[in-house]
């Protein structure tokens, strides 16, 4: 009798998918001096609001210890700069340089070609298929979190 090997581990599967979309992207990135752990505080501050650390991360869905660290090393890139806040001068908020919007669209466009490059041998119906059970799986891993929060 044949030894059965356990499925792969799919939370296994989708971080190495992860890392390697991370990698290929990167590298492509570095031309327009961007990083793909940069795009989710890039994508949260495009329309030209500025936002404070704790709204970006919790936007991002990192600890604010991350975020700050982060964001020294997008403010030194003169990717982001702090604004005193109007509302309490103490504190400041944080938006992106005019330089930075200016050279997000052609990271974006890298972005969305290695994404349509990774999925290429997905039919739609597969590509809508793995959204939807990725949609699914990021809400119980919500879920999960916000019980162990608690």
């Amino acid at each position: 009798m044949a030894d059965k090997h356990p499925p792969p581990n799919p939370m296994k599967l989708i971080g190495r998918a992860a890392r390697a979309f991370t990698r290929i992207a990167d590298g492509e990135l570095r031309e327009f001096g961007f990083a793909t752990g940069q795009f989710p505080v890039l994508i949260a501050l495009k329309g030209g609001k500025a936002l404070s650390q704790a709204e970006l991360a919790r936007l991002a869905q990192v600890e604010q210890s991350s975020m700050a660290q982060l964001l020294n090393r997008m403010e030194r890139d003169g990717l982001v700069e702090r604004v005193p806040d109007p509302a309490d001068k103490r504190s400041r908020l944080i938006s992106l340089t005019a330089d930075a919007a200016r050279r997000m669209p052609k990271a974006k466009a890298v972005m969305e070609a290695r994404t349509q490059q990774a999925m290429a041998g997905f039919t739609e119906q597969e590509a809508a298929q793995l959204v939807d059970l990725l949609l699914r799986l990021n809400q119980a891993l919500d879920r999960m979190g916000g019980e162990s929060a608690s």
